[in-house]
């Protein structure tokens, strides 16, 4: 497919109109220019000013001005409801202009409203698809809250009840804790429990829209101080038997685990992609440290170990960056087998990504301590960037999902499936709109891992680099091989939440199987594309590299070819101000 061009079985564009990238990338430039160079320190969004205002404990007020000017929230509304929100990978590049100056202002703004509106794009009705989409595109903010504080990420135990009423309806009784923006949401989304029985079915999501409760009966709970996004609004709510009209249920009673589980599917899929934002500043801020400071008469960037650091930063934002593009396009492409996709991008972009700023701070040495002036902005994005990798689903729950699938996968998919398709893999090619009702939980397919098989024949092999990326890529099918012999022969106990730490080993290992298999394909779908350095084989033999010793495999020496390469790029994008990411997108500063 063309890029451009409409996705299959669509209505052809009319000639002059924009197509999804021509939008999504005037979208990106227009936030940048709204939001200005962050290292300007007389823009009201400066760094120098989100940083003040962090210390103060608050959102930036002149972001959020910008933010509401820019109508970001029609990002969070699809567009058969009013909105912007067509494709999810492109949700995630717009995302990344506000992340990569701020997570507070990228969660506190609008992310939360978008996780919760994502329960009822899936199963609300048409009215209540429009009540929200109003609100959002009125500027108001909605809540979502899953989880209790007694609990955790085991909701299902939740004791937050939403009991039916004999006059109809329902009675909100209990608490919900550490939830953003409760205190100034138009609107929240509930997960209550309808039943007193244990199980899946006693749970029920609710829309309660603040206008319509009565205030008597709930309160917001103080807000609770935080390391990480300090400014972002975190309380909590109590009711006491507030009335609810039977309106306010999302999708069937009972079904509430359910949905809450499809609509993870996509916020899975979506929010660590944004947190590179974030990553890619940081690595920015320690490039102009490295190039700027003077250690043993030389500069630090021309210290071998710094040197490396960056680049292996580099490398871990392009495989975070594959892999959510893989997710987030299965979203539309792949729909029954995202459970899985958006479980592994969960659980792996957030751990690469703090991985590489702790790297990263050790370049920076004493600097990194500093929370203030020139690179304080790198002390900020290490505290907040860990709340995201917590979110609605911290590590164990997303290995948690992956884990009971591990053996149907085995049985029925690996070895044997079908090849994603290669739309999987294109940066810019159109996407149908988001497919809400398909989403399963759990399909016993993964097109992504065939992928990677199916490429064993089909990769070139003529320069050092190409030779690099076949030897890794046999490698990482043996490896596959072995996972799938473990997981075949797991025992029934090591097929729960409460699995062997062993088997929580193998979820964390198939993850980056997965992250190999996309690097590969978005290698293989750039060959032929503009972008001159996603052609070439020097970033893929290295970001394959850095997984296969992440599995403690002993791949082949990385030619020093692609060494200076990357560490080329490193230096022109610096230069060039553009992004660390898949889309090399040109930046306000």
């Amino acid at each position: 497919m063309l890029i451009g061009t409409a996705p299959q079985g669509a209505p052809a564009r009319p000639a002059g109109v924009p197509g999804q990238e021509e939008r999504v990338a005037a979208r990106v430039a227009e936030l940048e220019h709204k939001l200005g160079d962050p290292t300007d320190e007389t823009n009201e969004v400066s760094y120098t000013r989100l940083l003040q205002d962090d210390e103060a404990g608050e959102i930036s007020a002149a972001g959020e001005r910008i933010l509401d000017a820019a109508v970001l929230n029609a990002d969070f509304v699809p567009r058969a409801e009013g909105g912007r929100l067509e494709r999810i990978d492109t949700l995630v590049r717009v995302m990344r202009s506000v992340f990569r100056r701020d997570v507070t202002l990228g969660l506190g703004y609008g992310v939360t409203s978008f996780m919760a509106g994502v329960n009822v794009w899936t199963e609300g009705d048409a009215d209540q698809r429009a009540r929200f989409a109003r609100i959002l595109l009125d500027g108001g903010k909605v809540s979502v809250a899953y989880h209790e504080l007694a609990h955790g990420n085991d909701f299902v135990r939740n004791e937050f009840e939403a009991r039916p009423s004999v006059d109809g309806g329902y009675l909100l009784n209990g608490e919900k804790q550490v939830i953003n923006n409760a205190d100034r949401a138009a609107a929240w989304v509930l997960f209550g429990r309808t039943n007193p029985a244990p199980g899946s079915r006693s749970h029920s999501v609710f829309f309660a829209e603040r206008a319509g409760l009565d205030a008597s009966t709930y309160r917001v709970l103080p807000r609770y101080d935080a390391v990480g996004v300090r400014g972002c609004h975190l309380s909590g709510l109590h009711f006491d038997n507030t009335p609810l009209p039977d309106t306010a249920l999302v999708g069937e009673l009972g079904k509430g685990v359910e949905l809450a589980l499809r609509a993870f599917q996509i916020t899975r899929s979506a929010v660590p992609g944004m947190a590179l934002g974030a990553t890619d500043t940081s690595l920015r801020t320690v490039v102009r440290f490295a190039l700027g400071r003077q250690l043993y008469r030389k500069s630090v960037m021309d210290i071998p170990h710094a040197k490396a650091t960056l680049s292996a930063a580099f490398l871990d934002l392009l495989i975070c960056d594959s892999l959510s593009l893989a997710a987030t396009r299965a979203v539309h492409l792949l729909p029954e087998e995202t459970s899985v996709y958006a479980a592994a991008t969960k659980y792996l972009v957030p751990k690469l990504l703090t991985e590489a700023m702790h790297e990263l701070s050790i370049v920076l040495g004493a600097r990194f301590y500093v929370r203030e002036g020139e690179f304080g902005i790198f002390q900020k994005h290490i505290r907040d960037l860990p709340v995201l990798s917590l979110g609605h689903a911290g590590s164990a729950a997303c290995q948690a999902t992956i884990i009971p699938q591990l053996p149907r996968l085995a049985r029925r998919a690996w070895f044997s499936d079908d090849p994603a398709p290669a739309a999987l893999f294109r940066l810019r090619d159109d996407l149908d709109e988001i497919p809400f009702a398909d989403l399963t939980l759990a399909s016993g397919r993964d097109r992504l891992s065939a992928s990677l098989i199916a490429a064993i024949d089909e990769l070139p092999s003529g320069t050092p680099e190409e030779r690099t990326v076949h030897a890794i890529a046999l490698k990482m099918m043996d490896e596959l091989r072995r996972l799938q012999e473990a997981g075949s022969s797991l025992a029934p106990e090591d097929r729960t939440a409460l699995a062997s730490p062993a088997t929580f080993a193998l979820a964390d290992r198939y993850t980056v199987l997965l992250a190999a298999a996309s690097v590969i394909g978005v290698w293989q779908q750039a060959r032929t594309a503009e972008d001159p350095f996603l052609a070439d084989p020097a970033w893929a033999a290295a970001a394959l590299h850095r997984l296969a010793r992440r599995l403690g495999q002993n791949p082949p020496d990385l030619p020093a070819a692609a060494e200076a390469r990357v560490h080329d790029e490193v230096l022109r994008r610096f230069h060039d101000r553009t992004s660390y990411d898949l889309y090399d997108t040109p930046l306000a500063g």
